[in-house]
C-alpha cells in the first residue's frame, strides 16, 4: 500500500509516549487504545489513482463516542487537516492503530488514523488527536479538501 498525503501535509513521526487523543473532555493513550482490537476489511481508495484491500485494526468510533448528541463528528489530523462526518455513521467508522496485524507506520498515520469504507482516501485521516462531535450539518464542508 502506497503512502501519499494530501497536498501539503508532510509524514508526522509523533512519540507514542507523549501522544494522546482527545475525544471531547476525555483523553486515551497510544497504549489504552491498543487493548481494543474492532477490526475491518476496507479498501481505500486514493484520488491518485490506487486502492488498496486490508484488514485494519482499532476501535470504531460509535464506542469512543457513546451517549454523545450532535450532528457530525469532527475528526483533525496534527497536521491542522480535518473531515466532518455525520454521527450516524459513527458504527461504520474505525479509528485505526493497527493494518495487516502490525502497527500503522508513521507514512500510514501512526498512531491512529481514521477507517472510512466507502470513501475516498482524503477521507482517511491520518494522525488523529482529536475527535469531536457538534451540532453543524457534516456537509457543511468543501466536497474535497481545499488545503
Amino acid at each position: 500500500m502506497p503512502v501519499t498525503q494530501w497536498l501539503f501535509d508532510r509524514v508526522q513521526y509523533i512519540d507514542p509516549s507523549s501522544w494522546s487523543l482527545r475525544v471531547g473532555k476525555r483523553r486515551f493513550s497510544h497504549e489504552e487504545l491498543l487493548v481494543f482490537d474492532d477490526d475491518l476489511r476496507a479498501t481505500i481508495d486514493c484520488t491518485g489513482g490506487w486502492y488498496a484491500t486490508q484488514d485494519w485494526t482499532g476501535i470504531r468510533l460509535d464506542k469512543l463516542l457513546e451517549d454523545v448528541e450532535g450532528a457530525s463528528i469532527v475528526v483533525t489530523s496534527a497536521t491542522g487537516y480535518a473531515r466532518r462526518f455525520p454521527l450516524t455513521d459513527a458504527s461504520r467508522l474505525l479509528l485505526a492503530t493497527r493494518v495487516g496485524g502490525n502497527l500503522l507506520s508513521e507514512g500510514h498515520g501512526f498512531p491512529a488514523r481514521v477507517v472510512a469504507p466507502g470513501r475516498r482516501g482524503f477521507w482517511w485521516v491520518k494522525w488523529v488527536t482529536s475527535i469531536d462531535v457538534d451540532d453543524r450539518s457534516w456537509f457543511l464542508q468543501p466536497p474535497f479538501p481545499l488545503t
